[in-house]
């Protein structure tokens, strides 16, 4: 007799052409994320290949009851690392019937500044470098610290190892193994100084890829701590006191900026983002100092805007830098 594991191993492949695509789209809180899984008749390659779908958006806090419909257009896809074989997740953004995107849906604002001939000749690289924390399911408290108590001072945890130091990281490699097997363009993890807190960095990648990519790693990374009992908590400050907070600092540069002399580009770019610093804080957290030291000694390269929080949501966040640097004047 199968077990519970057996039947979630099955090879579908081997029986049938059919594959399961999750479709996954961003809630009505603009930070939770929903999925539901429909049937095709075979492999996809892209997603200009998939039907849209719809769901019931009074219950995700996305339309009225007496309006409720919402309709899901496919945007990415990638190898889903839960069912395996030709199964995809699949990313998208969400309209009414009419064909009008909902308040929610900060993909379709994204996707007209990226289609932009000035920013496409820029070819934009975005580096994300996303900070969250687990905690203990029931409790709300970071997984290893003793309920309702503290662990030592911060020092010893960031990029730390050892059972006393770095608690999750079954969950962490878990994590990178299936974002690099989804296509996910993940470059590295570490341990952050608060003990219990953990980064993964996505990019560098091109335009809106960046934030889907982002998106797909935040769901993959939610689903493996749903698997293992434990909560992910994007929240930017989680613990208060003199804990660290988490954020989702933002790498960026521009074909101009990579190219000899693209220092000076940098800077105009960053005196163009100040000018718009209320704008920018209002939409994507706290500000703190950009640092530049590698790329003045080199001439050229990328900025690093520290000022995201970990909640962040990745389309406004791209789509903003390349709108202030690239198409305000």
């Amino acid at each position: 007799m199968s077990d519970l594991k057996d039947l979630i191993d099955l090879n579908i492949g081997d029986f049938t052409s059919n594959i399961i695509a999750e479709y996954i789209w961003v809630g009505g809180s603009g930070t939770d994320i929903r999925s539901k899984a429909r049937t095709l008749p075979g492999p996809v390659t892209s997603a200009t290949e998939l039907p849209k779908w719809n769901y019931d958006g009074s219950s995700t806090g996305q339309a009225p009851g007496k309006d409720s419909e919402v309709i899901l257009y496919p945007q990415a896809i990638f190898r889903d690392p839960f069912r395996k074989g030709n199964n995809i997740l699949v990313i998208c953004d969400c309209y009414t019937p009419a064909g009008v995107p909902i308040p929610t849906n900060k993909r379709a604002a994204a996707a007209a500044i990226f289609n932009n001939p000035e920013v496409e000749k820029e070819e934009t690289w975005y580096g994300l470098e996303q900070e969250y924390t687990l905690l203990q399911k029931n409790v709300n408290w970071p997984l290893g610290w003793p309920v309702g108590g503290y662990p030592g001072p911060q020092g010893p945890y960031y990029c730390g190892i050892g059972a006393d130091k770095a608690w999750g990281r079954e969950i962490v490699d878990a994590h990178y193994k299936a974002c690099l097997y989804a296509g996910i363009q993940i470059s590295g993890i570490n341990g952050e100084v608060m003990p219990g807190q953990w980064e993964f960095q996505v990019g560098p990648s091109v335009g809106i890829a960046a934030a889907d990519e982002l998106w797909a790693a935040r769901y993959i990374l939610e689903r493996i701590t749903e698997m293992a009992g434990v909560v992910l908590s994007l929240d930017p400050k989680p613990i208060e006191g003199d804990w660290n907070g988490a954020g989702c600092h933002t790498n960026y540069s521009t074909k101009t900026m990579r190219a000899p002399g693209g220092y000076k580009v940098i800077k105009e770019a960053i005196e163009k983002l100040g000018r718009r610093h209320k704008e920018h804080i209002a939409a994507y957290g706290e500000g703190n100092e950009r640092r530049l030291t590698d790329t003045e000694k080199d001439g050229k390269g990328y900025f690093e805007d520290r000022r995201p929080a970990s909640n962040m949501d990745p389309y406004v966040v791209t789509g903003m830098i390349a709108e202030t640097t690239l198409l305000l004047k």
